[in-house]
């Protein structure tokens, strides 16, 4: 209810209603339907005690500050940060307008993500891409669910109007609707879908001029001319949130390593597919929640001649 005024309008006055009504007078009406069994207890026990626990979670929510709702919102960039970490890199995160300018221009590369959004956000991501732009800095921009909602696509398309992106990356989806073309979009996930994503990625890149990289069942890497797949990875993936934003930082670590921007976005998505095979195979009954933790041992332990031995990188004619 707290994020939706629709809802609070429709639950809220049966939530208070239930309240005010006396249970002396609702106990006989869940007799008569229940009769003397236990679920007749049972009705009133949670008209006694469930309603009233919803409705003081509902109000510690709408007193709490705006900053704390804001963090709440962001608790995804730890997932991020210790993925960073466990590849040896020393990443930041700065939302304030009065900062990010200067992180950006100290950095080796700049991230931008559209996870969490509002106007602010939007404002600092354009404040830190430009700033990124004056000092040389390279640039990825992830542009979470645009397509879902106009105002995430409108949003995608101003920043990449304003700042000089070096590589795009995204699900067909979003990538499909930043440039304009129609592509079936859920939330933040996207369908293979039924549309060459290969021409997609090749059309986003030399319409955007940059590289674009689209993350699936295999990825395709291009900045238009040269088009790189990659088929590391394993499905598990979808299963934890966070793993793509970590992914679009994971490239932004190869670029501040690497004078090819193309071949290092194509190396790093084979590095995390690698980790995540390896994760998945050690974690096999265990479920998504020890994927997360062993995945991120494996970004720490994945080696140059373990990449080299299982890498999957195709460079297509």
């Amino acid at each position: 209810m707290h994020f939706s005024r629709a809802l609070e309008k429709f639950l809220y006055p049966f939530l208070v209603i239930s309240q005010t009504v006396p249970l002396i007078v609702i106990s006989p009406i869940f007799i008569m339907w229940f009769g003397y069994s236990i679920w007749s207890k049972i009705a009133v026990t949670i008209l006694t005690a469930f309603f009233p626990i919803v409705v003081s979670t509902y109000d510690g929510f709408k007193s709490g500050g705006a900053e704390y709702r804001e963090l709440l919102l962001t608790m995804g960039a730890n997932f991020t940060a210790n993925g960073l970490l466990a590849l040896g890199a020393s990443p930041v995160m700065a939302y304030a307008h009065e900062e990010v300018a200067d992180m950006a221009k100290i950095a080796s590369a700049l991230v931008l993500n559209m996870g969490t959004l509002d106007d602010k956000v939007v404002e600092s991501i354009i404040i830190a891409g430009k700033s990124a732009n004056e000092n040389n800095v390279p640039v990825v921009f992830d542009p979470v669910g645009a397509g879902a909602t106009p105002y995430r696509t409108e949003s995608a398309r101003r920043i990449l109007q304003e700042v000089k992106v070096d590589v795009l990356r995204g699900n067909a989806a979003e990538i499909a609707n930043v440039i304009g073309k129609e592509w079936s979009i859920k939330g933040v996930d996207s369908g293979e879908g039924k549309g060459d994503i290969v021409a997609l990625a090749q059309q986003a890149a030399k319409e955007l001029d940059c590289i674009v990289v689209i993350t699936g069942k295999k990825d395709v890497i291009t900045n238009g001319e040269k088009t790189y797949i990659v088929e590391n990875g394993h499905p598990i993936l979808t299963k934890v949130t966070g793993t793509g934003c970590l992914l679009s930082s994971v490239i932004g670590t190869f670029l501040a390593a690497s004078e090819d921007p193309i071949y290092a976005s194509a190396e790093a998505l084979a590095f995390y597919g690698v980790a995540a095979e390896l994760a998945a195979a050690k974690t096999a009954e265990q479920g998504p929640g020890s994927f997360q933790i062993e995945f991120l041992n494996q970004l720490a332990n994945v080696s140059n001649e373990i990449l080299e031995q299982r890498e999957k990188i195709q460079l297509l004619a």
